[in-house]
């Protein structure tokens, strides 16, 4: 049962931050195992324990991250990340067509939320065509997330909007090439206790009548803008 991380969680974060290398992890190694990946993996298994019952017809999974970097994908950076995630998602090997429920602690401050890691283009476009054939449901889930203060709206946005925005609600899902409706906040004492599985609890109810929104977008039929 997840207790909680500590300021040796921190301190490990901070400390492979500056130290990158492969001798300073092999000697705070146990740090890492005892303080940073067991308890995420505990609090991977109560959030997916949490939400995948709610969500049986998906055959979820519950996954954390690994701290190793590709070493194909080093880019000039040290072999290890300095934050762990952890991923409540459908198994596929290529997750960017389905959204996934998150959480992620770094040295600065953790997030949780729900979206897609990088959306393709069909399914903005099956997105917005959806909208364009029925406006409602998409409008009630706006106005909710418009009267709440936990979760926010975030992504890369185009240039300029696509056309056909039924409604101002509507309008900012016009504006988004990608998407994840996100909570960021620095270290707080919440993560030092079991306080935070019932924040997160709650924020992933909220969060799952948007999954089941998103998740069906994959099956809808091309829309006439990629066709062109």
């Amino acid at each position: 049962m997840f207790q909680g991380f500590d300021d040796t969680t921190v301190d490990f974060m901070w400390g492979i931050r500056f130290n990158n290398d492969r001798t300073w992890f092999a000697e705070h190694k146990q740090e890492y195992l005892d303080h940073f990946q067991t308890p995420m993996r505990e609090l991977q298994r109560e959030v997916y324990d949490h939400i995948a019952p709610q969500l049986e017809d998906y055959g979820l999974i519950g996954k954390t991250s690994r701290i190793y970097r590709d070493a194909r994908r080093l880019f000039g950076r040290g072999p290890y990340k300095d934050h762990l995630w952890l991923s409540v998602e459908r198994p596929r090997e290529e997750t960017r067509e389905t959204p996934c429920f998150w959480f992620e602690l770094a040295p600065e401050g953790w997030s949780y939320g729900m979206g897609f890691w990088q959306a393709t283009p069909m399914t903005m476009a099956k997105l917005r065509a959806r909208i364009r054939r029925d406006p409602k449901p998409m409008e009630k889930l706006t106005r909710g997330l418009n009267g709440q203060t936990e979760f926010v709206l975030t992504g890369e946005e185009y240039k300029r909007p696509k056309p056909g925005a039924p409604s101002g609600l509507t309008e900012p899902w016009f504006r988004k090439k990608s998407f994840a409706i996100t909570h960021d906040e620095p270290l707080t004492d919440q993560l030092f206790s079991r306080e935070i599985v019932d924040r997160l609890k709650a924020g992933y109810d909220f969060l799952i009548p948007w999954y089941r929104y998103f998740v069906t977008l994959e099956g809808d039929p091309v829309p006439e803008e990629m066709k062109k």
